[in-house]
């Protein structure tokens, strides 16, 4: 996809910001009309931009009702168990689960930074890279990140528990909603749970937040001011159902429907769904290629993600590390923001391509890629992870746990690793009675 050029708007403001300051200083006037013409072309381009006809033919590949959107998968196994046994689920959760907080953890201290950048770091901290254990050092250490743990909190010498992360954070929200209104939630459950226990969000989840608060529907929420609509932030928010639904691809990406449709649209809709349906695959699988193409299978066949899943799962069979990934990523969706779902999501195939079933490889090469890294990460730790079982995860990755997750959910905070496993079990019983 090649994306219009967008002049450098941000230079030109930066330069009326300051002019208006210097001109105020010379003493000159008139500054104020000249502002407020500034101020109303801005907003007429963006409302022109806005009311920019869309391209039909796409919309009716890319539908966002889970009917029309069930209509165009290809076919796929839906189900993998006929039962549960509880003795290699809770096995697999438990992998899954410390697998993507490890994920999570180990991208943190460098969210998005550059590969180059990365490796600088590396080398100035006397770490391995790609990272093979937890930083040893971290900028700002005392800053709070998610304005509760301390940025020490996510190395390996800091690390006393599993600090608060949006991906870990949104990892309990969806067990509380299938606690709160079953497994059969839907949308307008999400919308109450999110008003209950969300007391911040970030881009697309700010502004479903926002519109939920002042009175929006859920199912209106993400369709108003919302540019981040096709942004990763829904698919973070996948695991939760594939826990609840081991094996179950077509009902874990249900759920996941349910969730995204209160922040998303299309593609954004779509991931959320893709990663639900594979982590879900992989309870039941031996490769994480296997538990992918089973997630195909849960959404629409010609999508721009599925298109795009299928091209990196190609290429992956000849990409041998990190910057051979990140390259033909960067040239593939030269122009798309470093937060949006597709590039993310060929970022998470490369990793999973690379480390197989070792989880230390599928982590440390997923973080080493950048770009929103302790997604990536925490997503392909829990599909690895649910293949390989907590049995297949090295000690040293959940040992500075201590039993203990962080949220900052309201009326939730700490809670013991062992019960969320227990409580996720609880729900996965439920699906497999029905």
């Amino acid at each position: 996809m090649s994306y219009p050029k967008v002049p450098s708007f941000n230079k030109k403001i930066e330069q009326i910001i300051e002019y208006v300051r210097l001109k105020h200083e010379f003493g000159a006037e008139g500054m104020e009309e000249i502002l407020l013409e500034v101020e109303k072309s801005l907003d007429l381009s963006l409302e022109k931009i806005k009311g920019l006809e869309i391209n039909k033919k796409k919309v009716e590949l890319e539908p966002d009702d889970l009917l029309s959107i069930k209509k165009l998968r290809d076919n796929g196994p839906r189900r993998l168990w006929d039962k549960i046994d509880i003795d290699t689920y809770r096995d697999k959760l438990e992998g899954a689960f410390l697998a993507r907080m490890a994920g999570c953890i180990l991208g943190a201290p460098v969210e998005a930074y550059s590969v180059e950048h990365m490796e600088k770091w590396a080398k100035y901290t006397g770490s391995t890279f790609p990272p093979t254990d937890y930083w040893n050092m971290i900028k700002y250490p005392y800053d709070l990140r998610y304005e509760k743990s301390d940025y020490i909190s996510y190395t390996k010498r800091g690390m006393d528990k599993v600090p608060v992360d949006d991906d870990i954070s949104y990892t309990l929200l969806g067990l509380l909603i299938a606690e709160d209104y079953g497994v059969n939630f839907t949308t307008k459950d999400v919308g109450e749970a999110w008003v209950k226990y969300l007391p911040y969000a970030c881009t697309a989840e700010e502004i479903a937040l926002r519109n939920l608060q002042n009175g929006v529907k859920a199912e209106k929420a993400a369709e108003i001011d919302n540019p981040y609509c096709q942004w990763i932030g829904a698919d973070i928010r996948s695991d939760p159902f594939a826990y609840i639904a081991p094996a179950y691809p077509e009902k874990a990406a249900s759920m996941a429907y349910q969730d995204a449709y209160v922040s998303h649209r299309r593609n954004g809709i779509y991931g959320e769904m893709f990663f639900a349906a594979a982590q879900s695959a992989a309870f039941a699988v031996n490769s994480p290629v296997e538990a992918l193409e089973i997630g195909l299978s849960e959404i629409p066949s010609n999508c721009s993600l599925a298109k795009d899943i299928r091209w990196a799962l190609e290429e992956g069979k000849n990409v041998k590390n990190y910057k051979e990934a990140r390259e033909l990523v960067e040239k593939r969706f030269e122009g798309m923001s470093y937060l949006h779902t597709n590039n993310n999501a060929c970022l998470t195939v490369f990793g999973l391509m690379i480390g197989g079933t070792d989880m230390t490889k599928v982590i440390s090469e997923t973080v080493a890629m950048g770009m929103d890294n302790d997604c990536t990460a925490a997503t392909a730790g829990s599909i690895v992870g649910a293949i390989v079982g907590k049995k297949g995860i090295p000690e040293h990755w959940y040992n500075g746990f201590n039993n203990i997750v962080d949220s900052y959910l309201i009326n939730v905070g700490e809670l013991k690793i062992d019960d969320v496993i227990r409580r996720f079990e609880v729900q996965a019983k439920k699906v497999y009675l029905e």
